[in-house]
Order: structure tokens, then sequence, then C-alpha cells
């Protein structure tokens, strides 16, 4: 046996098999990373990898049997052992298995720093991006339904653990472009989209779905389905499961179904959606009124429930409903979807917003958002939920994370983007805020609040006149008088900033208490800011979820009646760190 390995040795199998493995393993990843340039299909790798396995046995009996001499391949017995040239041809193999090595290492380090240089993640095997339903009823009056449905099935396939989904606000930023499906799935990082129509004519509609490869633009699978409207939600399940199918997706447990609903509800509760997200006063009141409809038809809606509830709190955050009475609305509405189906992710999100924000109970938030993502560990709106909380516990380490997982599949959104550049700034990685701060602004050039985000932090940086520039391009009149009232009080024009502070008090007090606070403390009126963080209690201002690490108050932060307010408040450094909250991100992310 000695012997045998001993001739192995001699006549180079072991460099040959060396030397076929470096190659070969070099002419997966150049297929894998150059393929797709060009829109060659997956079944091409495959069968280069099945081809380098087969070949692998072949190669060392080849080795085994022949030499390579001067005069070319011969069979090894025919070769004289004195005039052998195996050691010559090793020492070749060895210079072969070097440069073979050192090329694997080029493209390691060019995949790493070039064709990722973004930042962007790999393209997963199992993502998808679900687009837009395109409204095919002869009036074109239906776009509520095609929207509707799309984004119900998204909802559907979100709940998968194993499948990637892109969120509906960046998959749906598309809609009505002439982007191609393969640019959407570049921008969206995914490797598939769905895509599809919607034709209603009575109590019937006739559905076409189509999933397609993107990196190879070609159709995986497509179908039509022409049902009553009543078997909208078997529909549903279909498509879904077809779609599991399809990506060879591992479910691990049961695949989630739509949960039913009487039909002209269902069309009433999706119609009420679509409005509610136009977002102003008008638009929010209309879709109380549609959601309230669906209800008295269909109570048991939990999720019509929910979303009827957000409304009452967007009222409150506009100011167009007294606080406490929206928030009372809110809570019952959230209670009613509890009752009737208690792991519905999305009320305990929404409960966990009411306790810190209103109720100023962090823990009780915790448990909330503790709850949710451990029924739904990739539910992005729990995920998003938990990165909120984190800034309010000032854990900002979590935050990024969770924030980093939502701009991953969420990135054309502009809050994603603003609220990863909050996390930057308390941490005090302040270029990065500014960077996060700016891609918003792209994706949204009158965001509100945004440029006042990027003003406050070059206010910070000494940068007064920029920070003013800033401040006047905010298209929000609050934010845009609280920035001034501070650059003006930097710059040393005192009347101005005095205007601008009284103008703000004046119009806006009760919605403004907290950052009039913070205001008086940047222009070193201790007393008066103390005055106004009590009016922010007293008002019950939202703003105060933000005070344990707002920069803006540094100026008073040594005040010996700061640490106590913070601790009638339960926010003293000692009573956030006591506070449990240990959600980690779904498996396999960053």
């Amino acid at each position: 046996m000695r012997n045998f390995f001993a001739e192995l040795r001699r006549r180079n199998v072991y460099r040959a098999a060396a030397f076929y493995a470096a190659a070969a393993w070099l002419l997966v990843q150049i297929a894998t990373q150059v393929f797709p340039f060009f829109a060659l299909p997956n079944w091409t790798v495959r069968l280069i990898i099945i081809a380098v396995i087969v070949g692998f046995p072949f190669l060392l009996l080849f080795a085994w049997f022949y030499e390579l001499t001067p005069e070319g391949l011969k069979l090894e017995r025919e070769v004289d052992r004195d005039a052998s040239t195996t050691r010559r041809t090793g020492k070749t193999l060895d210079r072969l298995i070097i440069a073979t090595l050192a090329l694997a290492v080029v493209l390691l380090l060019a995949d790493r720093f070039v064709l990722h240089k973004d930042g962007a993640a790999p393209v997963s095997d199992q993502s998808i991006a679900v687009l837009p339903f395109v409204d095919m009823s002869a009036d074109k009056d239906q776009e509520y339904m095609s929207d509707g449905l799309a984004e119900e099935l998204l909802n559907l396939l979100a709940k998968i653990p194993a499948l990637q989904v892109t969120s509906r606000t960046s998959a749906f930023s598309f809609k009505g472009t002439n982007v191609g499906v393969a640019e959407i799935a570049k921008k969206l990082n995914v490797a598939h989209v769905l895509e599809g129509s919607v034709r209603k004519a009575g109590a019937r509609l006739r559905i076409t779905v189509q999933l397609i490869d993107a990196r190879s633009d070609t159709h995986l699978w497509s179908e039509t389905y022409d049902r009553a409207l009543d078997d909208i939600f078997a529909v549903q399940d279909e498509i879904a499961a077809s779609v599991v199918l399809q990506l060879k997706v591992a479910l691990g447990t049961e695949a989630p179904k739509a949960r039913p609903a009487d039909p002209k509800a269902y069309a009433l509760f999706l119609q009420a959606r679509q409005i509610a997200r136009k977002g102003a006063a008008q638009d929010i009141e209309r879709a109380i009124v549609l959601f309230e409809q669906a209800l008295a038809i269909d109570p048991g809606m939990a999720a019509a429930w929910v979303v009827i509830a957000d409304q009452y709190l967007a009222q409150a955050n506009k100011a167009l409903k007294p606080i406490d009475e929206s928030y009372r609305l809110a809570r019952a509405a959230i209670n009613k979807a509890l009752a009737i189906d208690h792991d519905f992710v999305p009320a305990y999100t929404s409960l966990s917003r009411i306790a810190s924000d209103y109720d100023n109970d962090l823990p009780a938030a915790a448990g909330y958002i503790e709850h949710a993502v451990a029924l739904e560990p990739t539910n992005l709106q729990a995920i998003i939920a938990a990165a909120y909380l984190a800034q309010s516990l000032g854990r900002f380490d979590r935050a990024i994370a969770f924030d980093q997982f939502a701009v991953a599949h969420d990135p054309l959104t502009p809050a994603r983007h603003g609220s990863l550049g909050f996390d930057y700034a308390r941490s005090g990685r302040l270029d990065d805020a500014v960077a996060s701060y700016r891609t918003a602004l792209r994706l949204a050039p009158g965001r509100v609040g945004t440029h006042y985000n990027v003003g406050e932090i070059l206010l910070r940086q000494g940068k007064v006149e920029e920070a003013s520039a800033e401040f006047q391009q905010e298209p929000e009149e609050t934010y845009r008088l609280q920035g001034l009232a501070m650059a003006f009080h930097s710059s040393g024009s005192k009347a101005q900033s005095d205007a601008a502070l009284s103008d703000l008090i004046t119009r806006f007090a009760k919605d403004c208490a907290y950052n009039i606070a913070y205001i008086m403390a940047w222009r070193g009126e201790t007393d008066r800011a103390f005055e106004w963080l009590d009016k922010a209690v007293e008002y019950h201002d939202t703003g105060l979820v933000e005070i344990p690490d707002e920069p803006m108050f540094a100026n008073i932060k040594d005040d010996p009646r700061f640490l106590p307010f913070l601790r009638k408040l339960g926010k003293a450094p000692e009573q956030l760190a006591a506070i449990k909250f240990d959600i980690a991100l779904p498996k396999g992310t960053k």
C-alpha cells in the first residue's frame, strides 16, 4: 500500500488533482459572477458544476496512466523510468496551482471590493418582488382591487421565513413607469418578479399572474384564474403555493393562508386602504368611513380594525383630532382585532407604538414587539417597530442592525433611510447620517423633516451657514421655524431667532412643546427649557421618546434637574438599561 501511495505521488496524481480542483473552483466562480450579466440561465452554471464533478475521476485515471513527455503524451508504462520527466512536470503543476490560486484570490477581492463595492448584498435565489397588478377592467376603475390583491399576495409570501420579499413601498414605486423587469429586479436586489393583471366584471374576476426569473428574463410559471369574487382568497393561496413550488422554498411549517372575509367588505377594505395612503386630512377621514362600512358588514376582519386604528393615530400625529380621543379609539380598535385573532402581528406593532409614545410604558412596548417578532421573525413592520423601540431605549447598535435589515428589504422607501440616518446621527456617525438622509431626499425630494435633520447635524458641526441653507429648504413650516430659530441664534442674529421662536410658540405650542424645549436649551435658556419640557409631558408630546439621547439638550444635561426629569419619565440611563429587549434578527441576516 505504501508503494501505491508513493507511486501516486511520483506520477503527479496528487498535483493533478489539486490543480483540477483549483481550476474547477475558479471556473465555477467565474460562471456564477459573469453569466448573469449575459442573461444566461441558471442551468448553464449547474451544467458546469456537474461537468467538473464528472470529469474529476477521469482526470485521476488520466494522470495515472499517462505522462507528458517532450514527444507528447505517452502511456506511463511506455516511458523509461530513467527518461521520465515526472519531476519536471510536477514543478510545472506546482506553478500552475500557485497561479490558479492567485487568480482565485484576485477574483475574491474583485467580488468583495469592486462588484459589491456599493454594499449591495448578493442576490438570493429565493428572493422576489411583487409588482402592482394592472387594472384591465373595462372602466379602469378597479385599481384599488388590482393593487390590493398584489399587496395581499405580497403580505402572504412575506410570512414565509425562507423567502426574501421586497416591501410593498419599494416594489410599488415602479408603478406607471417604463422600467423593465430586469432593471426593477436589479434595483430591488431580487432574483424573481411576480407581475399580473386583474379584470373585474360584476362579481367575477380574471386574474393573470406570471413569475419571471429576472436574471435570465425567462418565465418560470404563469396562470390565469377565472373565478367568482367569493373565491379570491383561495386564488391567493394557490398563487402563493405555486411561487413556493417554483422557487423550491423550504417552508419548514405549514404554508400561510389568506384570511377569508365577506367579499363586499373586503372590496371596501382595499379601497379604504388605498385612499388612506394619500395621507391628507380628508383622505384619512374618508378612509375611516369606508373602514367603518366594511366592519359593519364583516366585523371579523382583524386587518381592518388595525388599519382603522392607524388612521386614528395619524389624526393625532397631524393634530386633526385630540390626542387622548385618538389614542383611545385606536386602542379599542386594536383590542377588537386581537379578540378576533390573538396572534395578529400588526396589532402588536401598533400596541407597541401606543405603549411607548402615549403610555410612556417602554417595558410593555418591548413585550409587544418581542411577541410580534416571535410570531413572525421576518415581518418587516415588526422589525421596523423593533428599530423604533431600540432608538427609544438608546440602543443604537441594535437600531442600526434592524434598520439595515429594513433598508435591505425596502430599499426605495425614504422613511427607512431616514430612520437609519437617525440611528447614525445619535451614534455620532454624522457623515453616515447625512449620507442616509441625502439618500432619502433623492428618493423623495420634498420629504418632510429631512432637510431639517441634515441642518441639525450641520449645526452640531458648527456649520451654521450651511445649516441655515438646509433649514430654508425644509418644506414643513414647523421644522423650518425650529431650525431657523437655532441657526439665527448660533449666527448671533438674536432678533431673527426671537421672531422665529415666537412664531412657532404662537402657532404650534401644543404640537411642538418638546421641540420648543430643546430650542430653549440650544439658546442657553435653561429655565424656559424645563418649563417647556413640563408642557411636553402635559401635552403628551410624542417627541419625549427621543429625550434620553437628544443632542440638542447638550446645554442642560448637566443641570441637576435633568436627571430627575428623566427618572420621572422612566427614561434615566439606569431605567432604560433595566428594560429587557432581546430581539435578534432572523438567521442568515446581518
